[in-house]
Protein backbone atom coordinates (compact mmCIF):
# COMPACT_ATOMS: atom_id res chain seq x y z
CA UNK A 1 0.00 0.00 0.00
CA UNK A 2 2.95 2.57 0.53
CA UNK A 3 3.84 2.68 -3.19
CA UNK A 4 -0.06 3.84 -3.69
CA UNK A 5 -0.45 6.07 -0.62
CA UNK A 6 -0.41 9.09 -3.18
CA UNK A 7 -3.13 6.97 -5.45
CA UNK A 8 -5.36 6.80 -2.57
CA UNK A 9 -4.93 10.42 -1.18
CA UNK A 10 -5.74 11.46 -4.98
CA UNK A 11 -8.40 8.82 -5.74
CA UNK A 12 -10.62 10.39 -2.69
CA UNK A 13 -9.72 13.93 -3.30
CA UNK A 14 -10.95 13.29 -7.11
CA UNK A 15 -14.38 11.10 -5.69
CA UNK A 16 -14.97 13.92 -3.29
CA UNK A 17 -14.67 16.79 -5.99
CA UNK A 18 -17.15 14.34 -7.99
CA UNK A 19 -19.40 14.37 -5.59
CA UNK A 20 -19.42 18.03 -4.86
CA UNK A 21 -19.87 18.23 -8.61
CA UNK A 22 -22.79 15.94 -8.88
CA UNK A 23 -24.58 17.85 -5.85
CA UNK A 24 -24.02 21.42 -7.63
CA UNK A 25 -25.28 20.25 -11.23
CA UNK A 26 -28.15 18.49 -9.99
CA UNK A 27 -28.87 17.68 -5.85
CA UNK A 28 -28.17 14.95 -4.14
CA UNK A 29 -29.39 12.83 -6.62
CA UNK A 30 -26.60 13.98 -8.61
CA UNK A 31 -23.78 12.68 -6.58
CA UNK A 32 -24.23 8.83 -7.12
CA UNK A 33 -24.21 9.18 -10.81
CA UNK A 34 -21.07 11.65 -11.17
CA UNK A 35 -19.02 9.24 -8.18
CA UNK A 36 -19.88 5.91 -10.70
CA UNK A 37 -18.67 7.51 -13.84
CA UNK A 38 -15.46 8.89 -12.38
CA UNK A 39 -14.58 5.18 -10.81
CA UNK A 40 -15.99 3.69 -14.11
CA UNK A 41 -13.59 6.36 -15.95
CA UNK A 42 -10.58 5.32 -13.70
CA UNK A 43 -10.91 1.99 -14.03
CA UNK A 44 -11.22 2.17 -17.73
CA UNK A 45 -7.94 4.45 -17.62
CA UNK A 46 -5.92 1.41 -16.17
CA UNK A 47 -7.25 -0.92 -18.27
CA UNK A 48 -5.98 0.83 -20.91
CA UNK A 49 -2.89 1.85 -19.65
CA UNK A 50 -1.67 -1.14 -17.95
CA UNK A 51 0.84 -1.73 -20.59
CA UNK A 52 1.99 2.12 -20.56
CA UNK A 53 3.06 1.78 -16.94
CA UNK A 54 5.15 -1.35 -17.40
CA UNK A 55 6.51 0.13 -20.63
CA UNK A 56 7.53 3.24 -18.43
CA UNK A 57 8.71 1.54 -15.39
CA UNK A 58 11.44 0.02 -18.24
CA UNK A 59 13.10 3.67 -18.92
CA UNK A 60 12.32 4.51 -14.90
CA UNK A 61 14.34 2.06 -13.97
CA UNK A 62 17.43 4.06 -15.43
CA UNK A 63 16.47 7.11 -13.31
CA UNK A 64 17.40 8.13 -9.52
CA UNK A 65 14.89 8.44 -7.24
CA UNK A 66 14.25 12.14 -7.62
CA UNK A 67 13.55 11.97 -11.19
CA UNK A 68 11.17 9.47 -10.32
CA UNK A 69 9.73 11.67 -7.48
CA UNK A 70 9.09 14.08 -10.51
CA UNK A 71 7.52 12.09 -12.85
CA UNK A 72 5.19 10.88 -9.57
CA UNK A 73 4.25 14.27 -8.80
CA UNK A 74 4.97 16.86 -11.60
CA UNK A 75 4.50 14.62 -14.38
CA UNK A 76 1.21 13.69 -13.01
CA UNK A 77 0.39 17.32 -13.12
CA UNK A 78 1.15 17.36 -16.65
CA UNK A 79 -0.59 14.11 -17.57
CA UNK A 80 -4.00 14.95 -15.87
CA UNK A 81 -4.09 18.89 -16.29
CA UNK A 82 -2.03 19.25 -19.12
CA UNK A 83 -3.07 16.16 -21.34
CA UNK A 84 -6.56 14.84 -20.19
CA UNK A 85 -7.42 18.79 -19.46
CA UNK A 86 -5.72 21.35 -21.50
CA UNK A 87 -4.59 19.96 -24.52
CA UNK A 88 -8.06 18.68 -25.42
CA UNK A 89 -9.37 21.98 -25.41
CA UNK A 90 -6.19 23.09 -27.59
CA UNK A 91 -6.95 20.91 -30.41
CA UNK A 92 -10.89 21.85 -30.53
CA UNK A 93 -9.77 25.59 -30.03
CA UNK A 94 -7.24 24.85 -33.02
CA UNK A 95 -10.01 22.82 -34.78
CA UNK A 96 -13.08 25.18 -34.09
CA UNK A 97 -10.62 28.82 -35.25
CA UNK A 98 -11.78 30.18 -31.77
CA UNK A 99 -10.20 31.10 -28.29
CA UNK A 100 -9.08 28.60 -25.63
CA UNK A 101 -10.99 30.61 -23.03
CA UNK A 102 -14.35 30.61 -25.35
CA UNK A 103 -13.70 26.25 -25.57
CA UNK A 104 -12.74 25.78 -22.39
CA UNK A 105 -16.61 27.90 -21.64
CA UNK A 106 -17.75 25.52 -24.31
CA UNK A 107 -16.74 22.45 -22.93
CA UNK A 108 -18.65 23.52 -19.14
CA UNK A 109 -21.46 24.98 -21.29
CA UNK A 110 -22.06 23.34 -24.43
CA UNK A 111 -20.30 19.57 -23.54
CA UNK A 112 -22.39 18.13 -26.44
CA UNK A 113 -20.78 20.87 -29.26
CA UNK A 114 -17.38 20.25 -27.33
CA UNK A 115 -16.97 16.42 -27.66
CA UNK A 116 -18.41 17.06 -31.41
CA UNK A 117 -15.04 19.36 -31.97
CA UNK A 118 -12.88 16.95 -30.35
CA UNK A 119 -14.61 13.75 -32.21
CA UNK A 120 -14.40 15.52 -35.46
CA UNK A 121 -10.25 15.92 -34.41
CA UNK A 122 -10.15 12.39 -34.15
CA UNK A 123 -8.41 11.43 -37.47
CA UNK A 124 -5.39 13.72 -37.04
CA UNK A 125 -5.22 12.29 -32.87
CA UNK A 126 -5.38 9.01 -33.56
CA UNK A 127 -2.60 9.24 -36.60
CA UNK A 128 -0.57 11.07 -34.78
CA UNK A 129 -0.24 9.19 -31.61
CA UNK A 130 -0.61 5.90 -32.93
CA UNK A 131 2.38 6.92 -35.48
CA UNK A 132 4.17 7.96 -32.20
CA UNK A 133 2.83 4.38 -30.50
CA UNK A 134 4.42 2.45 -33.78
CA UNK A 135 7.61 3.82 -33.58
CA UNK A 136 7.84 2.53 -29.50
CA UNK A 137 7.21 -0.99 -30.53
CA UNK A 138 8.77 -0.78 -33.94
CA UNK A 139 12.20 0.23 -32.44
CA UNK A 140 12.00 -2.51 -29.18
CA UNK A 141 10.96 -5.17 -32.34
CA UNK A 142 14.23 -4.19 -34.11
CA UNK A 143 16.45 -3.66 -31.23
CA UNK A 144 19.59 -6.20 -32.51
CA UNK A 145 21.11 -5.83 -28.94
CA UNK A 146 18.08 -7.75 -27.59
CA UNK A 147 19.28 -10.72 -25.82
CA UNK A 148 16.26 -12.69 -24.38
CA UNK A 149 13.36 -13.31 -27.06
CA UNK A 150 9.85 -13.90 -26.01
CA UNK A 151 8.65 -15.21 -29.57
CA UNK A 152 11.89 -17.25 -30.00
CA UNK A 153 13.68 -17.48 -33.51
CA UNK A 154 10.74 -15.04 -35.32
CA UNK A 155 11.75 -12.41 -33.09
CA UNK A 156 15.44 -13.31 -32.88
CA UNK A 157 15.35 -12.52 -36.96
CA UNK A 158 12.92 -9.68 -36.68
CA UNK A 159 15.74 -7.94 -33.96
CA UNK A 160 18.53 -8.91 -36.70
CA UNK A 161 16.92 -6.23 -39.28
CA UNK A 162 17.87 -4.27 -36.79
CA UNK A 163 20.92 -3.61 -38.86
CA UNK A 164 19.21 -2.27 -41.41
CA UNK A 165 19.29 1.98 -41.69
CA UNK A 166 16.00 3.34 -39.92
CA UNK A 167 14.21 0.47 -40.75
CA UNK A 168 11.68 1.56 -38.05
CA UNK A 169 11.15 4.85 -40.17
CA UNK A 170 11.00 2.83 -43.31
CA UNK A 171 8.05 0.68 -41.98
CA UNK A 172 6.00 3.58 -40.20
CA UNK A 173 6.34 5.86 -43.03
CA UNK A 174 5.12 3.13 -45.88
CA UNK A 175 2.05 2.13 -42.90
CA UNK A 176 1.01 5.68 -43.23
CA UNK A 177 1.26 6.15 -47.26
CA UNK A 178 -0.55 2.99 -46.88
CA UNK A 179 -3.11 4.27 -44.78
CA UNK A 180 -3.32 7.23 -46.44
CA UNK A 181 -3.93 5.45 -50.20
CA UNK A 182 -5.90 2.62 -48.76
CA UNK A 183 -8.70 4.05 -46.07
CA UNK A 184 -12.25 5.51 -47.69
CA UNK A 185 -11.27 8.80 -46.08
CA UNK A 186 -11.74 12.42 -47.55
CA UNK A 187 -8.79 14.66 -49.66
CA UNK A 188 -8.77 16.51 -46.44
CA UNK A 189 -8.68 13.51 -43.71
CA UNK A 190 -5.97 12.12 -46.08
CA UNK A 191 -4.34 15.04 -45.74
CA UNK A 192 -4.74 15.32 -41.82
CA UNK A 193 -3.58 11.63 -41.80
CA UNK A 194 -0.32 11.99 -43.38
CA UNK A 195 0.82 15.27 -41.93
CA UNK A 196 -0.47 14.22 -37.94
CA UNK A 197 1.43 11.01 -38.77
CA UNK A 198 4.52 12.33 -39.85
CA UNK A 199 4.33 14.69 -37.11
CA UNK A 200 3.83 12.04 -34.71
CA UNK A 201 7.08 10.44 -36.53
CA UNK A 202 9.51 13.29 -36.23
CA UNK A 203 8.75 13.83 -32.81
CA UNK A 204 9.76 10.41 -31.79
CA UNK A 205 13.03 10.86 -33.81
CA UNK A 206 13.95 13.91 -31.77
CA UNK A 207 13.18 12.57 -28.67
CA UNK A 208 15.16 9.15 -29.70
CA UNK A 209 17.67 11.18 -31.52
CA UNK A 210 18.53 13.69 -28.43
CA UNK A 211 18.75 10.55 -26.19
CA UNK A 212 20.95 9.24 -28.32
CA UNK A 213 23.30 12.53 -28.69
CA UNK A 214 23.64 12.95 -24.78
CA UNK A 215 25.02 9.10 -24.71
CA UNK A 216 27.42 9.27 -27.23
CA UNK A 217 31.67 8.56 -26.30
CA UNK A 218 32.34 11.94 -28.19
CA UNK A 219 30.72 13.91 -25.18
CA UNK A 220 32.27 12.10 -22.55
CA UNK A 221 31.60 10.35 -19.53
CA UNK A 222 30.71 13.60 -17.52
CA UNK A 223 27.71 14.26 -19.40
CA UNK A 224 26.56 11.01 -19.78
CA UNK A 225 26.75 10.40 -16.01
CA UNK A 226 24.98 13.32 -15.46
CA UNK A 227 21.63 12.99 -17.81
CA UNK A 228 21.67 9.44 -16.34
CA UNK A 229 21.51 11.46 -12.58
CA UNK A 230 18.81 14.04 -13.57
CA UNK A 231 17.06 11.70 -16.26
CA UNK A 232 15.47 14.59 -18.12
CA UNK A 233 15.30 13.22 -21.67
CA UNK A 234 14.02 9.84 -20.17
CA UNK A 235 11.23 12.29 -18.46
CA UNK A 236 10.46 13.68 -21.96
CA UNK A 237 10.33 10.95 -23.10
CA UNK A 238 7.95 9.17 -20.62
CA UNK A 239 5.25 12.27 -21.03
CA UNK A 240 4.99 12.19 -24.53
CA UNK A 241 4.64 7.99 -24.02
CA UNK A 242 1.52 9.04 -21.60
CA UNK A 243 0.12 11.53 -24.04
CA UNK A 244 0.04 9.15 -26.85
CA UNK A 245 -2.02 6.81 -24.56
CA UNK A 246 -3.85 9.41 -22.94
CA UNK A 247 -5.25 10.96 -26.50
CA UNK A 248 -7.61 8.07 -27.19
CA UNK A 249 -8.23 7.20 -23.69
CA UNK A 250 -10.10 11.23 -23.56
CA UNK A 251 -12.40 10.50 -26.50
CA UNK A 252 -13.47 6.92 -25.50
CA UNK A 253 -14.37 8.36 -22.27
CA UNK A 254 -16.92 10.98 -24.08
CA UNK A 255 -18.98 7.28 -24.88
CA UNK A 256 -19.51 7.09 -21.65
CA UNK A 257 -20.06 10.92 -20.21
CA UNK A 258 -19.94 14.59 -22.14
CA UNK A 259 -19.35 15.71 -18.66
CA UNK A 260 -15.80 17.54 -19.11
CA UNK A 261 -15.21 17.79 -15.38
CA UNK A 262 -16.08 14.31 -14.10
CA UNK A 263 -14.13 13.16 -17.11
CA UNK A 264 -10.94 14.98 -16.18
CA UNK A 265 -11.47 13.63 -12.31
CA UNK A 266 -11.89 9.96 -13.53
CA UNK A 267 -8.85 10.11 -15.61
CA UNK A 268 -6.95 11.72 -12.97
CA UNK A 269 -7.60 8.72 -10.61
CA UNK A 270 -6.27 6.11 -13.11
CA UNK A 271 -3.40 8.50 -14.15
CA UNK A 272 -2.12 8.10 -10.61
CA UNK A 273 -2.56 4.70 -10.52
CA UNK A 274 -0.77 4.12 -13.33
CA UNK A 275 2.14 5.88 -12.28
CA UNK A 276 1.96 4.55 -8.44
CA UNK A 277 2.04 1.33 -10.22
CA UNK A 278 5.59 2.27 -12.53
CA UNK A 279 7.10 3.68 -9.42
CA UNK A 280 5.85 0.11 -7.63
CA UNK A 281 7.40 -2.20 -10.76
CA UNK A 282 10.58 -0.43 -10.70
CA UNK A 283 11.35 -0.75 -6.38
CA UNK A 284 9.94 -3.96 -6.72
CA UNK A 285 12.13 -5.56 -9.44
CA UNK A 286 9.35 -6.96 -11.35
CA UNK A 287 10.72 -6.27 -14.76
CA UNK A 288 13.60 -8.27 -13.57
CA UNK A 289 11.62 -11.20 -11.81
CA UNK A 290 9.13 -11.16 -14.56
CA UNK A 291 11.76 -10.97 -17.77
CA UNK A 292 8.62 -11.27 -20.60
CA UNK A 293 6.66 -8.63 -19.16
CA UNK A 294 8.56 -5.85 -21.19
CA UNK A 295 7.87 -7.86 -24.52
CA UNK A 296 4.46 -8.19 -23.71
CA UNK A 297 3.79 -4.89 -22.77
CA UNK A 298 5.79 -3.68 -26.33
CA UNK A 299 3.67 -6.09 -27.75
CA UNK A 300 -0.02 -4.58 -26.33
CA UNK A 301 1.84 -1.10 -27.51
CA UNK A 302 2.56 -2.10 -31.01
CA UNK A 303 -1.30 -3.63 -31.25
CA UNK A 304 -3.21 -0.53 -29.79
CA UNK A 305 -1.22 1.51 -32.44
CA UNK A 306 -2.27 -0.54 -34.97
CA UNK A 307 -6.15 0.16 -33.50
CA UNK A 308 -5.79 3.68 -33.36
CA UNK A 309 -4.87 3.46 -37.19
CA UNK A 310 -7.98 1.05 -37.78
CA UNK A 311 -10.65 3.68 -35.95
CA UNK A 312 -9.58 6.33 -38.15
CA UNK A 313 -12.27 4.19 -40.09
CA UNK A 314 -14.42 2.92 -37.95
CA UNK A 315 -14.55 2.96 -34.64
CA UNK A 316 -13.20 0.47 -31.81
CA UNK A 317 -14.61 -0.64 -28.50
CA UNK A 318 -13.05 0.78 -25.54
CA UNK A 319 -13.64 -2.59 -23.85
CA UNK A 320 -12.08 -4.04 -26.41
CA UNK A 321 -8.67 -2.31 -26.82
CA UNK A 322 -8.27 -2.57 -22.92
CA UNK A 323 -8.59 -6.50 -22.90
CA UNK A 324 -6.23 -6.99 -25.70
CA UNK A 325 -3.46 -5.23 -23.83
CA UNK A 326 -4.32 -6.92 -20.42
CA UNK A 327 -4.20 -10.19 -22.60
CA UNK A 328 -0.68 -9.76 -23.81
CA UNK A 329 0.43 -8.81 -19.98
CA UNK A 330 -0.86 -11.68 -18.60
CA UNK A 331 0.73 -13.75 -21.02
CA UNK A 332 3.68 -12.82 -20.53
CA UNK A 333 3.75 -12.99 -17.22
CA UNK A 334 2.90 -16.74 -17.65
CA UNK A 335 5.66 -16.76 -20.06
CA UNK A 336 7.96 -15.43 -17.64
CA UNK A 337 6.85 -17.47 -14.89
CA UNK A 338 7.40 -21.12 -17.19
CA UNK A 339 10.71 -19.46 -17.92
CA UNK A 340 12.16 -18.81 -14.61
CA UNK A 341 10.60 -22.33 -12.82
CA UNK A 342 12.43 -23.85 -16.18
CA UNK A 343 16.12 -22.32 -15.60
CA UNK A 344 15.59 -22.78 -11.83
CA UNK A 345 14.90 -26.50 -12.65
CA UNK A 346 18.05 -26.59 -14.27
CA UNK A 347 20.29 -24.56 -11.91
CA UNK A 348 19.10 -27.30 -9.15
Amino acid sequence: MYHFRYSIIVTIFCLGLAAWWGYSQGGVSGILPALSIAIILGIMEVSLSFDNAVVNASVLKEMDAKWRQIFLTVGILIAVFGMRLVFPIVIVAVAAGQGVIEVSKMAINQPDVYSEHLHSSHTAIAAFGGTFLFMVFLSFLFDEGKELHWLGLIEEKLGQLGKIESIEIIIALLVLWSLQNYLPLTPEDKMTLLLSGLGGLILFVIVDSLSSFFETKEEGEAIVEAVKRNGLMGFIYLEILDASFSFDGVIGAFAITRDVVIIMLGLAIGAMFIRSMTVYLVNKGTLDEYVYLEHGAHYAIGILALIMFYSIHEQVPELFTGLVGVGFIVAAMISSLIYKNKHQAISN
